[in-house]
């Protein structure tokens, strides 16, 4: 959410019923909207508290501070801009697996025991899965040129982004991820590089490579490389949408498979989103996109391309909007009965309220579609498996399987939920072997719920092929 500001305020106020209350109110009152509340500390007669956060912009967090030191009952002891502090020298570091704190380790870990291992690599290359971090490593390649929502900010301004890509896929599944940042913006030369570090690394996530470029470069590195390729912001994306807007059709009481779908703004994720929803229902979907090439590779890929997005409207049941323009959508445009998944962050088409207000029977935003959901199952799953590439049987399944995981009262589910992503690994390795894609066996037992929080295909099989 790049117009988006986080921030904390540390509050101290007299230890009496109702103080908080009126505080969360003029915090209201501001626009910004109310995160965590923390106690600091608590005296016989005053609290300290921490209150997160979220505002438009610095304006806005300038009238929060003045509507709150206007408080007699409360003292504002400090503004924390703890994300900024979080990032201090970055989120990612590496640390050895094996300590070295004698000779005989490091005989072990350097020379000349490792020569050993070098002359078993130098034999049969495929151990390198087995006997170094490449078979746990993913390469997270960005140029910067389309990073969140604030466009072409450059490879070093990308980092950020991409560390927090590599911290999310170690937590949730074990895999050590290295952001690489290449100041290029010709396709075949992005391609180039890639291609000249692949063998390090047991697959490749593209991230925020500006659109058409990202299709080329996409295309271009899945037929030069023998191993899985994920430009997350299409497929990554699409997985989690399609289980969206499999849910949301099921909460109106409709079949996915039977309803006209639509897709508004056919960039990297909406060409994604719309390609992978007609392989779901076998039927063509929809779109529509001023821009002619967009809608050119609709049409290359079987969709139907509208005249408008008034056309769109009128003949779609279920939309699906990914144009990073807000309130594109006017509520009179809004037909009863209609499904409607508005996924521009963080200022959506139309706003939910206003969708169902209209008579939409089913409304959502962004917020309920995080793309975290996907992709850390998916490579983990292509990994373990050894896939040559990513099949659409292994998108379509880790999409079935999040919309399944999904609670009453979800859309989809909790991103930070690991026996979802666990259970997105399972199904895209079975995925991996029906598709024929797969170079390694799977265990009964992979992905099990087990005393550790995950376990890889290595590790199930005694690390060896």
């Amino acid at each position: 959410m790049p117009d988006r500001l986080l921030r904390t305020l540390r509050v101290r106020n007299k230890h009496r019923p109702g103080v908080l209350g009126l505080l969360t109110s003029r915090i209201g009152e501001a626009g910004a909207n109310l995160g965590d509340i923390r106690t600091i500390w608590v005296g016989p007669e005053h609290i300290v508290r921490d209150l997160d956060l979220l505002v438009a912009d610095e304006a806005m967090l300038r009238r929060v501070v003045e509507l709150v030191r206007r408080l007699e009952v409360i003292e504002l002891l400090e503004v924390i801009d703890d994300v900024h502090d979080l990032h201090i020298d970055g989120k990612l570091e590496v640390r050895a697996t094996h300590p070295v704190q004698s000779v005989a380790d490091l005989r072990r870990v350097y020379t000349p025991g490792v020569a050993e291992v070098v002359r078993t690599i130098a034999g049969q290359p495929e151990e390198s899965y087995v006997f170094t971090v490449r078979g746990k490593s993913v390469a997270i390649v960005t140029n910067g040129t389309r990073v969140l929502g604030l466009g072409n900010v450059g490879p070093v301004a990308a980092l950020p982004v991409m560390e927090g890509k590599a911290a999310l896929l170690q937590q949730f599944v074990g895999i050590s991820a290295w952001p690489i940042v290449l100041n290029l913006r010709e396709p075949q030369a992005i391609v180039d590089a890639v291609s000249a570090i692949a063998e390090g690394f047991a697959a490749i996530q593209l991230e925020d490579i500006e659109s058409p470029v990202c299709f080329e470069v996409e295309q271009r590195l899945i037929e030069t490389l023998d191993m899985p390729v994920l430009h997350d912001d299409q497929h990554g994306t699409a997985v989690v949408a399609l289980a969206a807007a499999s849910n949301a059709a099921t909460r109106a009481g409709r079949r996915i498979e039977e309803m006209p779908i639509g897709v508004l703004g056919l960039g990297a994720a909406g060409n994604a989103i719309a390609r992978m929803m007609q392989r779901a229902v076998a039927s063509p979907v929809f779109g529509y996109d001023p821009n002619p090439e967009a809608r050119a590779r609709l049409s290359a890929a079987g969709g139907v391309v509208l005249e408008s997005q008034r056309e769109l409207m009128e003949r779609c049941d279920l939309l699906v909007a990914v144009t990073g323009r807000r309130d594109l959508i006017e509520a009179s445009s809004v037909r009863k009965g209609m499904c409607i998944l508005a996924l521009t962050n963080p200022h959506p088409e139309i706003n939910p309220e206003r969708a169902l207000e209209a008579g939409a029977a089913f409304a959502a935003d962004g917020r309920s579609v995080n793309n975290l959901l996907g992709f850390p199952g998916l490579l983990r799953g292509a990994i373990d498996t050894r896939a040559r590439q990513i099949s659409d049987e292994m998108y379509l399944a880790a999409a079935r399987c999040i919309a399944k995981h999904a609670g009453p009262y979800e859309l989809v589910p909790n991103p930070l939920r690991r026996d979802v992503h666990r259970a997105v690994a399972r199904v895209v390795a079975q995925a991996a072997h029906e598709s024929h894609v797969a170079r390694r066996e799977i265990p009964s037992d992979y992905m099990m719920p087990a005393k550790e929080p995950f376990q890889s295909l290595g590790g199930a099989l005694g690390g060896r092929s």
